[in-house]
């Protein structure tokens, strides 16, 4: 196997032996052709400058002095382009995300593969092996990636599940969306939560407003405003209409006033409207962490009419686990399940089978004590009404939960809805 570290400070010589420099880095070309960059350069630092030679004038590799096939004065230097990696300066000893472990990892090292006459990059060598690769101890570190493993996590990751993140550095290496996005929103927010501020808000600036709005939701209030004060006003308001109205009144209770305020005037009024609805409660009452979006219908309606009403509707209610009925003046009549409306016959009217006693918390209930109903009714979500019994919102278990259950504990619970 190559590794990069087998070449660092290695001397170049030309075709006629003359040495002309140590070898500084390795130049690896990213195109669409392949997942697997491939090496076309090499950078070689010569009298105190840097000489640019390109792959294809190299004879070989595998030598303990790299020779070339042309003298130094018929070189034609390559010309560094912005789609190039310079694998020790970009790459070696940075932070990257592995998209297939869905965790933050350190380079330590990068194993190289030759097909026909091109050489590529294979793996990220992530294991502490590479390191001590590193300090010129190879059959050590050999020894050491030959020993049996007690843990499953690999110690080599295929370079097409990497991605890299933007740094201080003078190439800047965008994190596409094309994997992030398909990471569950709870995976992209463990990565976060191993990343600097800096680095965890440049990934957000690079992921769909839906898909940032999911992740936002998995993280603190406290963590999300940090991670997005680099954002524009105009971009944290469309991902903000994107999250749960409770969920962005968290966010916005997190920052600064006027710019708390200056976002509620650029989002939707329907959508800023429940939003400054649930700011109005105490942050942890019943009305302070409510979702104002679930499902309802009328008594008169029948089971096919009501289960057509939400095809047609597709609507962005949190939980749909429970459709709560009401009149004409919102008052909340009583409650029935999903399951409930499944298994009922078409024309069965839902005041022949919805349930009247209904469980039900006030709101300025505290969060405590919305817990305690959920527990006890082993509910997955509690309607919130005021005192004339008019429906408001609904606590979901998570969020009644969220404040009293650890973060770590809660983490490992099943999650009740999607």
């Amino acid at each position: 196997m190559l590794f990069l570290s087998d070449f660092i400070g290695r001397p170049v010589a030309d075709a006629d032996g003359k040495r002309i420099g140590k070898l500084k880095d390795l130049l690896a070309a990213r195109g669409s052709e392949t997942l697997h960059p491939q090496i076309v350069a090499l950078e070689i630092r010569s009298f105190g400058e840097s000489l640019f030679v390109p792959i294809e004038e190299v004879a070989a590799l595998i030598t303990l002095a790299i020779p070339l096939k042309i003298r130094k004065n018929e070189i034609k230097p390559y010309t560094p382009s912005e789609c190039d990696l310079f694998l020790i300066r970009d790459v070696l000893d940075k932070q990257i995300i592995d998209t297939n472990g869905m965790r933050v990892v350190r380079v330590n090292d990068l194993e190289l593969t030759r097909v026909n006459s091109h050489v590529f990059i294979a793996n990220v060598d992530i294991s502490s092996a590479g390191l001590i690769r590193r300090l010129g101890f190879g059959r050590l570190a050999d020894h050491l990636a030959s020993r049996p493993r007690r843990s499953e996590l690999p110690l080599n990751i295929s370079w097409e599940n990497v991605e890299l993140l933007p740094g201080d550095q003078p190439l800047r290496l965008k994190v596409p969306s094309s994997k992030m996005s398909d990471l569950h929103p709870a995976d992209l927010a463990e990565i976060l939560s191993d990343l600097s501020r800096q680095e965890g808000t440049r990934v957000l600036e690079n992921l769909d407003n839906e898909t940032l709005a999911d992740t936002l939701e998995e993280v603190e209030p406290e963590f999300q405003a940090s991670l997005i004060e680099m954002l524009t006003d105009e971009r944290l308001a469309d991902v903000l209409e994107e999250m749960a109205p409770d969920e962005a009144a968290d966010l916005l209770a997190e920052l600064p006033e006027d710019r708390s305020h200056d976002l509620l005037e650029l989002m939707e009024d329907e959508d800023a409207q429940d939003v400054r609805k649930l700011l109005a409660y105490p942050e942890d009452s019943a009305g302070g962490i409510m979702n104002t979006d679930f499902y309802t219908a009328t008594p008169d309606k029948t089971a096919l009419q009501v289960m057509e009403q939400m095809r047609s509707s597709i609507p962005e209610a949190e939980s749909l686990d429970y459709i709560y009925v009401i009149d004409t003046e919102t008052h909340l009549l009583g409650v029935f399940s999903l399951r409930k409306l499944v298994l009922s016959s078409p024309e069965a009217l839902v005041s022949d089978f919805m349930e009247k006693r209904v469980v039900t918390v006030d709101l300025l209930d505290s969060q405590e004590e919305c817990a305690q109903v959920v527990a006890k009714y082993n509910l997955i979500a509690v309607p919130v009404v005021d005192e004339q019994k008019c429906i408001h919102g609904i606590v979901t278990a998570d969020d009644a939960l969220d404040k009293i259950i650890p973060t770590a504990w809660k983490k490992r619970l099943p999650r009740f809805y999607q």
